[in-house]
């Protein structure tokens, strides 16, 4: 790095095999909508969830156009819907335990995990490493640098439940992926946006995904903030 010249310092987006990838793609928007570097790490279930939910392979060799034409989806499933730039994405494959984010001493902001599964709730919970989402997410809570978990499931079991305990208890923010209808939502997108901000207020991250309480009954029936 030169003199002078900024250091990058991106949130890491970690995307598991749970249900939920217009979630993950709302979230990767508002970031680059906001400014924000982005490094990715797409699991291997991720990929399967994927494919099940849009239609689009993601693969390590071409993952610039397959991460262009999933995030050009709008959550209704039309295409071209959205035109985010990805110039300061970083793609990381998730067999890669040798990459940038498996280490503290590479610089992150934090991380979001969205979706997370209740597999990755666990594995993350209990200190596993078994691919670099995991290791990724690990070496967050070690760093004290913030981690969002938004969970996608239901209903959740007991274990489930003390997994999440230990990761509020790890200092990690537990975001459920549970829609709000107070926003005045009427479209699904309105609410796969008002989950993603929810995750992004956690994060400390601005952006205009949804309209906030602001204490006045009925305020539901104005208009949807334009995105």
């Amino acid at each position: 790095m030169n003199a002078g010249e900024k250091q990058r310092a991106p949130w890491i987006v970690g995307v598991s095999g749970a249900s939920g990838t217009p979630y993950a793609a709302a979230v990767l928007r508002a970031l680059i909508a906001a400014g924000e570097s982005v490094d990715l790490v797409v699991s291997r279930a991720a990929r399967l969830t994927l494919l099940d939910e849009t239609g689009i392979s993601f693969r390590d060799a071409h993952w610039r156009d397959d991460l262009g034409a999933w995030l050009a989806r709008g959550a209704d499933g039309k295409p071209h819907a959205f035109a985010p730039g990805l110039d300061d994405v970083r793609y990381w494959s998730p067999g890669d335990l040798a990459a940038g984010p498996s280490s503290g001493s590479y610089p992150v902001k934090g991380m979001l995990i969205v979706p997370a599964s209740t597999a990755c709730v666990a594995g993350v919970a209990l200190g596993l490493s078994k691919d670099l989402l995991q290791r990724a997410a690990s070496v967050t809570l070690k760093e004290r640098r913030r981690l969002v978990v938004a969970v996608r499931e239901t209903p959740l079991n007991g274990q489930t439940l003390r997994h999440l305990v230990a990761l509020d208890d790890a200092g990690a923010s537990v975001v459920p992926a549970s829609p709000g209808f107070y926003a005045g939502a009427t479209h699904i997108q309105d609410l796969v946006d008002f989950v993603a901000g929810r995750v992004l207020d956690a994060a400390g991250v601005e952006h205009g995904l949804y309209r906030r309480w602001k204490g006045e009954l009925g305020g539901g029936a104005a208009p949807a903030p334009t995105r």
